[in-house]
């Protein structure tokens, strides 16, 4: 099979088309033919990041036709459509724990459906299990045209989100976002506090779901609600940031770091399962979407990590394996 690698060298990692040995299926496991894999932001970063060791299999995300079942497995067919979170998975074939699989809805396009795990699994994780939203609550995405951003503003609307706020510092992505479900956007240019103020009748917002990290730590705190919480999946913006503890004390506000390389395989599958519960319902009526920035085929996927540094794009990119 054909398998997209990462060659670690002194100066990053560089990608290789090789082909490799098909994995064989394992009692408890699912070998599933790819169709189609998200490009995430982290396999950007691990590829620069890459200066030493073993040439790995790229890719956290796919779609596509199960292809064999391995002994003990139940509830699923040869050629039945599935979408999942798992490793090496920009290759033509990928061997998961069938709990990490999700049935793809029939409106949903292979592309559509390898854009989904990644992003949602993380935004409902951090929205749901870390932030414990409730319905009629006042949520403040910063980066919302991030792919963790675009989740998390149709997650929250689905969920019965009272008010949506997102940031980002363009306009122009933030206009691309806004049919999602934000009920108000803030860009660069303007102040957030005031906006929020008006927006949420000076009580603040309930939730917080940030990716932007240390830069925005000081100003998000000053617009976040009485037992407001904070939820960090990412840091894009820096790692280190001025933090008020009066308004911390006072206002009883909860931070909460999220990073799924330090939980159990257990945790994470328990984590997908949660989503595909609660967001699949949603995404089969269409009311969540999966926006598609661009598609390329897997011995493109040098150009599809330019396109991903550029960081122009609104919408997920997607590598094709037909």
């Amino acid at each position: 099979m054909r398998a997209a690698f990462v060659i670690p060298g002194h100066s990053g990692g560089r990608l290789e088309i090789r082909e490799v040995e098909t994995p064989k299926v394992a009692p408890g496991c699912v070998l599933v033919r790819v169709k189609a894999s998200g490009l995430n932001r982290g396999e950007v970063l691990y590829k620069h990041a890459a200066l030493k060791g073993a040439p790995y299999i790229g890719g956290v995300e796919f779609a596509g036709e199960v292809a064999a079942l391995g002994e003990g497995v139940t509830g699923l067919s040869i050629g039945e459509r599935v979408m999942g979170h798992g490793a090496a998975t920009q290759a033509d074939y990928v061997l998961v724990e069938p709990r990490a699989l999700m049935t793809v809805p029939a409106n949903l396009s292979w592309a559509e459906a390898a854009a989904f795990p990644n992003v949602f699994i993380t935004a409902h994780d951090a929205i749901i299990t870390a932030g414990g939203f409730k319905a009629g609550e006042a949520v403040l995405v910063n980066a919302a045209a991030s792919g963790i951003g675009i989740a998390a503003i149709q997650i929250a609307k689905a969920l019965g989100a009272r008010i949506i706020i997102g940031t980002s510092r363009s306009r122009a992505k933030l206009d691309k976002v806004r049919p999602l479900g934000l009920t108000h956007a803030v860009a660069g240019d303007e102040q957030l506090g005031p906006a929020v103020k008006e927006a949420t009748s000076d009580k603040g917002v309930d939730l917080v779901i940030d990716t932007v990290g240390g830069p925005a730590l000081a100003e998000t705190l000053k617009v976040m609600a009485m037992k407001g919480r904070l939820v960090n999946i990412g840091r894009m913006g820096g790692r280190i940031g001025e933090l008020d503890m009066d308004r911390l004390s006072f206002f009883g506000l909860k931070l909460i770091g999220v990073s799924f390389r330090a939980r159990s395989r257990e945790q994470t599958l328990d984590s997908i399962e949660a989503c595909a519960r609660d967001l699949l319902p949603h995404l089969a009526s269409g009311a969540i979407r999966i926006p598609i920035e661009r598609t390329f085929a897997l011995a493109e996927i040098a150009a599809a990590h330019d396109l991903a540094e550029t960081d122009s794009h609104v919408g997920k990119i997607v590598l094709t394996f037909d």
